[in-house]
């Protein structure tokens, strides 16, 4: 058994490499002993499998398959169902050991026969299923198929489907309710009034109605009409929030992140951090957190550019601004394949036509002209005061917070997350941060999300348990 298994099994099966064997010894035997009948027989036997090799290779026969996964795109730890439907095209016969080709992550590859004994109609169904504990998108497939000739003598090994991408999106985790919204209520709501001088509450009155409630009751306007007047309906805006997502190589450096296992390098051979991949999950939590509140969502680098221009799994790349459920799968979507770029690429790209700005050199983390510089701030200002500003941040200098600082103007309220090794390194940003009107606040990648999120909260304190990981700026509590 052991000479059978190092025989090549890429060309013939075993009955095949029998026969082979059983010819070469016939032949041996007619040349000793002269026998025209077992030399016959011996050519019989090493001809017939090499016709069978050269029939399946010039003859191959044609499959389709159709895969699908349920669900698709799926979220991190979350099973999906993998579903094949296979059919041959064309004539042709025979047995044929198919195999599912996955990444090496998934474990090892499925599988299974040709045609399967449930087959309907000319196609074979299977499935199984993958759970991917890392977002990212993999190739799953193609099919290769092992395929014999109806005498089972000859064997031929190839792909049949070029494969599938399997798209998986980091998983939100539950934020606890925050006093984002100031002035627009926790509830998404805001209320537009014009108010160019005083006659204007003749504008917001009306005459009351049965049923209107009391409170309503609006006395200025009721002296100055006689008749009781009260406020109007307020008008209803959908409520806007910027997400800035940090994506530079230098602000989440190769190892960081305490606990998580150093760095990881992808498919795309691009390394990430785990304080980085806890800033993804931190931007998909925070996302789904204000959809769920009614909020459009606009996403931008530091740079003021789309946050997913660079995303190989962005949908649409080039776009910043998300509303309803779709726009959350977007943006679920875009931070799949998310990267880190910049610095690990030695020069730091500027994409899209921005005059005056070209590739540099980069080698520190000094604050350069081309983050949280007057680009970003133009796009913070056509926004203001719409709604808050939320910053998951990696680790930043002083010089690129003070930088940063000023865009706390533009919003109603301004949010930052500093996700860093040693927090207590971050003070001055946050103090710089705080000074320009910011709450920020700075942690290891080993506080949960919710706990980082929780000091927004107007009530303020964090657990006591993850108060030695966390660095508050002094205008992060009321």
């Amino acid at each position: 058994m052991a000479l059978l298994d190092r025989i090549p099994r890429h060309l013939f099966s075993q009955r095949g490499w029998g026969l082979l064997a059983a010819g070469a010894v016939s032949l041996l035997a007619a040349q000793i002993m002269g026998r025209r009948d077992l030399l016959s027989l011996s050519v019989l036997l090493i001809v017939l499998p090499l016709v069978a090799l050269a029939g399946i290779r010039l003859v191959r026969p044609r499959f389709q398959v159709y895969r699908e996964f349920n669900p698709t795109p799926v979220e991190t730890s979350a099973p999906t169902t993998v579903r094949l439907a296979v059919a041959r095209g064309g004539a042709g016969g025979g047995r044929a050991i198919m195999e599912e080709k996955l990444p090496p992550k998934f474990g090892q590859s499925p599988a299974f026969r040709f045609p399967a004994r449930s087959a309907t109609g000319g196609t074979s169904r299977y499935e199984y299923h993958l759970r991917s504990s890392r977002r990212g998108q993999y190739p799953i497939g193609p099919v290769t198929a092992e395929f014999t000739d109806p005498f089972g003598l000859s064997l031929h090994r190839q792909a049949i489907d070029d494969g599938d991408i399997l798209t998986v999106t980091p998983a939100a985790v539950e934020l606890p309710v925050t006093g984002l919204a100031g002035a627009r209520g926790n509830d998404g709501i805001t209320a537009t009034r014009i108010r160019a001088n005083p006659s204007d509450d003749d504008v917001m009155t009306r005459e009351y109605r049965p049923g209107d409630p009391m409170r309503r009751v609006h006395w200025a306007a009721t002296a100055r009409h006689g008749e009781l007047m009260v406020r109007q309906e307020e008008s209803v805006t959908t409520p806007e929030a910027t997400v800035i997502l940090d994506q530079r190589f230098v602000a989440f450096p190769a190892g960081s992140g305490s606990g998580h296992g150093g760095t990881a390098a992808r498919d795309s051979d691009d390394v990430v951090s785990s304080t980085f991949e806890w800033a993804v999950v931190a931007a998909i939590s925070v996302c789904t957190h204000l959809a769920e509140r009614n909020y459009a969502l606009r996403l931008l680098d530091p740079r003021g550019e789309p946050a997913f221009l660079r995303s190989p799994s962005a949908p649409e790349p080039e776009t910043e601004e998300y509303t309803g459920a779709s726009g959350l799968q977007s943006i679920a979507e875009s931070l799949a394949a998310i990267h880190l770029s910049g610095a690990h690429h030695g020069v730091r790209e500027r994409h899209g036509a921005r005059e005056g700005s070209a590739a540099r050199e980069h080698g520190s983390q000094d604050s350069g002209p081309d983050v949280f510089d007057d680009y970003l701030m133009d796009k913070l200002s056509a926004h203001r005061m719409r709604g808050p500003i939320i910053a998951l941040l990696g680790r930043i200098s002083t010089a690129e917070a003070k930088a940063l600082a000023p865009a706390a103007g533009y919003g109603a309220n301004a949010f930052a997350i500093m996700v860093c090794d040693r927090p207590a390194d971050a003070e001055e940003a946050l103090e710089a941060l705080r000074r320009g009107g910011w709450r920020a606040v700075a942690v290891q990648a080993s506080v949960p999300v919710p706990v980082a999120w929780s000091h927004f909260d107007e009530g303020g304190a964090a657990p006591a348990t993850a108060a030695a990981d966390v660095r508050r700026g002094a205008g992060v509590g009321r």
